[in-house]
């Protein structure tokens, strides 16, 4: 069953229980650096003390110059102070950021690391149930809901609260209690009011979202498949189907923009009443005397501090609660726990021999349709088994219950005696070479494919596993050698170069194990000759699985094994398996004639005389 972590439309839009473990979770993250940031917290208190000083001072300049007997050296220390609160704020704010940077930044790495390093834990079916792409959005929103999250719930919207409650409080201490009532009514419906619509509103967000994330999944899995694409003249078909899931997230987007206007004309109102019956109560004050010009200077000054940022505080939540909603689908990523797990007592696997004993095997991928039936056989130490039989027989799956990319349903695998389940799945994978069919590369050079079999190994080595995998003369003709880009996927390369490149691998990586997987499929007769020369000596003292649909590349296995419907039917030599006359005969017959009508001319036209 495929896993989304998206909540569905039709839930509560509050707060959700597992919203607020995902914003907890981060706690650990920061908490390390717990010296950096109760330092940047008091940074913060000093920036906001300075800043709720500053009307404070430009209240005392106003009253001193209404009185020209004052003597100029008073207004002139007050101006020295302005400047000097002005700076410490703006200083005080920038050494925060600058102390607290690092902190951030790790946090994300640590974040992102963990997640990337759960995902590669996970089961093969996990990925093969999930579209790229969406699962891209949803790290990279995760990642900048993280910095978001951190930066304006401790930076923002704490020294905001703060300093209403600092403001609030120098109006009821200095003046009418009124002052500092209307402050925090002002404050209270505002919240409200922002929660509410905000609450409401995060349908339109999420389904902005879901549908912008299904667009981007669609290009990349386009893109992904251009050749397929371009077989089938299928470029008018792709791009209309990218322009209806762009519509759908257009008009989703365009809901959420008319929602935000709705939400921005309230909390608007809300402050122009609170500032309206602020300055009406300062106004009168001054008009009955009980204030001075600069008591009127200092509230509206405060209205100034608190408003602004009172306003941007809206716009924070709203995004919080968006943060929270992209947050929570990045640590629903750890929350999925990876089908196939190492068991607690798992020891590192000790290859002797290395012996692969498959014993009354049986494995399905989905309950209803079965794939293999007790499958029974063993791989001596240094011999080489291969397995043929009709596309779908179940031969690649070995390979994946080899390696332990899925469990298997009944029966055991065992490497000299021990169960691949009860050994590491590092030590287990680290003992067995593989050489798939299908080999995809990454987009990086040709040296770093090829090193990718090993990543400690020396320069010599690359070479030297490229040279017995038959790469040295094509590298040598191109233009960067060993430094030429492969491509997405490898598609700069042919089918047959991608297949040397993992045989070159696998050669590099040295194990005691080796699964061949079509390894030859997509070569030409002559270097298919060559290679599997090569790969007849590098199989020597090494336990080999082969998996062929060409028979011929078989001949010389210790044992064949015909596997049909999931079930061994025959097993043999080679010549064992033609005197038997059955299944294995039948291929061989059908694929020596196909041979030979392929290499045969084709017939020729008699011309009229």
């Amino acid at each position: 069953m495929a896993h989304d972590f998206r909540r569905p439309d039709h839930m509560s839009p509050q707060v959700t229980a597992s919203q607020w473990r995902a914003a907890m979770r981060l706690f650990p993250y920061v908490w390390q650096y717990k010296g950096r940031l109760f330092a940047a917290m008091g940074l913060l208190i000093l920036a906001k003390l300075a800043n709720v000083s500053v009307p404070l001072a430009l209240k005392e300049i106003v009253d001193s110059l209404q009185h020209p007997s004052t003597a100029l050296l008073l207004p002139l220390a007050f101006i020295l102070l302005y400047g000097a609160l002005r700076f410490s704020n703006t200083a005080f704010t920038e050494l925060r950021d600058a102390l607290f940077a690092r902190v951030l930044q790790r946090a994300m790495r640590g974040v992102i690391y963990d997640v990337f390093r759960h995902l590669h834990a996970q089961s093969l079916r996990f990925h093969l149930e999930r579209r790229t792409g969406g699962l891209a959005v949803d790290i990279e929103r995760g990642a900048r809901s993280i910095r978001f999250l951190i930066n304006f719930s401790l930076f923002n919207i704490a020294p905001t609260l703060l300093e209403i409650l600092l403001v609030a409080g120098v109006l009821f201490v200095k003046y009418d209690p009124w002052f500092g009532s209307i402050t925090l009514m002002t404050l209270v419906v505002y919240i409200f009011f922002t929660v509410l619509v905000t609450n409401w509103r995060l349908r339109f967000r999420r389904a902005m979202n879901q549908t912008d994330a299904d667009a981007n999944a669609h290009a990349v899995d386009s893109l992904l498949n251009y050749e397929t694409v371009k077989y089938f003249n299928n470029e008018q078909f792709e791009a209309e189907r990218l322009n209806r899931d762009l519509k759908r997230a257009e008009n989703a987007a365009v809901q959420s923009e008319i929602s935000l206007a709705w939400l921005n004309v309230g909390q608007a109102a809300i402050i122009a009443c609170g500032v309206t019956a602020m300055m009406g109560l300062a106004a009168q004050g001054v008009a009955e005397q009980r204030m001075t010009i600069g008591d009127l200077v200092l509230v509206n000054a405060y209205l100034i501090q608190l408003f602004i940022p009172l306003n941007f505080l809206g716009t924070v939540y709203r995004e919080i609660r968006n943060a929270l909603t992209d947050m929570e689908k990045l640590f629903g990523l750890l929350q999925s726990p990876p089908e196939i797990r190492d068991g607690p007592n798992a020891k590192p696997l000790v290859v002797t021999r290395g012996e692969v004993r498959f014993e009354r095997v049986s494995f399905a991928y989905d309950a209803r349709r079965p794939i293999l039936h007790e499958i029974d056989f063993s791989i001596p130490s240094g011999r080489k088994v291969a397995v043929v039989g009709a596309s779908g027989a179940g031969k690649s799956t070995l390979s994946r219950l080899l390696f332990r990319f899925y469990d298997v349903t009944a029966g055991r695998i065992l490497i000299d005696n021990q169960d691949i389940r009860q050994v590491t799945q590092a030590s287990l994978r680290a003992a067995i070479g593989m050489v798939p069919q299908d080999t995809v590369l990454f987009n990086d050079t040709l040296y770093y494919n090829i090193a990718y079999g090993r990543p400690d190994a020396g320069r010599e080595e690359v070479i030297e596993a490229a040279r017995a995998a038959h790469l040295d003369r094509f590298i040598a003709h191109l233009p960067d050698g060993y430094d030429t880009l492969v491509g997405e996927r490898g598609l700069k390369l042919s089918g047959g170069e991608k297949q040397r490149v993992a045989i070159a691998r696998a050669l590099l990586k040295n194990p005691p194990i080796l699964v061949f997987d079509e390894a030859t499929s997509s070569l030409d007769s002559a270097t298919e000759k060559a290679i599997q020369a090569e790969l007849a000596r590098i199989s020597e003292n090494r336990t080999t699985l082969v998996i062929a649909h060409r028979l011929s590349t078989v001949v010389d296995a210790d044992e064949i094994l015909v596997l049909d419907g999931g079930r061994i039917v025959e097993r043999g030599r080679h010549d064992q398996l033609l005197e038997l006359n059955g299944r294995y005969a039948e291929m061989w017959r059908l694929q020596q004639r196909a041979e030979r009508e392929a290499a045969s001319p084709g017939p020729t036209k008699v011309r009229n005389a």
